[in-house]
């Protein structure tokens, strides 16, 4: 009878999970596709396909649900639309980050969105506090769980354009990542 209580509690929670689609989530996979879907918008829309699909509560993915609709917003021409997935974008960047506040992987996804966000439309107003929290992250790395290719990855865009002041720069140049 144990091993058919066991055997049963093991199907179940198999079938959960890919009832929920675990598999298709994995980290280290949606930082390419979202990567591959900011630069092109077959795999934009393959992404967001993918992400609107995800109904679980691991915050890092749903900053990845986020990221998905900002890149949407990126190749509709529509501003209605562009809107409307700029806005849910933000409303899951909230959800993501009420639930792990400290997250840098969610604060850089913010960022990088927010950075990306014309001023006049007064949505990027978590770019420095984000910002913040990144920097501190890679400051304390490898003991702010990154892995050394994001973190290096969070670094060199930082890094781009004007994102960072001249101190933080230095800073970020001095990080042996």
């Amino acid at each position: 009878m144990k091993r058919f209580i066991l055997f049963f509690l093991l199907v179940v929670g198999l079938q959960t999970a890919f009832a929920t689609g675990y598999n298709n989530y994995k980290l280290s996979e949606l930082r390419v596709e979202y990567l591959a879907a900011s630069k092109d918008e077959d795999a934009a829309k393959e992404f967001y396909s993918k992400m609107e699909k995800y109904s679980g509560k691991e915050p890092v993915v749903i900053g990845y649900k986020a990221a998905s609709e900002a890149v949407m917003a990126k190749y509709v021409w529509n501003p209605y639309f562009k809107m409307k997935h700029l806005n849910a974008a933000m409303e899951l960047f909230d959800e993501a980050v009420a639930m792990n506040k400290v997250n840098p992987e969610i604060r850089f996804l913010r960022f990088v969105v927010e950075y990306h966000i014309p001023s006049y439309l007064n949505m990027s107003e978590h770019m420095k506090e984000d910002k913040a929290i990144v920097i501190e992250s890679l400051v304390a790395h490898p003991k702010s769980g990154l892995n050394a290719p994001l973190a290096r990855t969070m670094r060199d865009v930082l890094l781009e354009k004007e994102r960072c002041t001249p101190e933080e720069k230095e800073l970020l140049k001095s990080l042996k990542l």
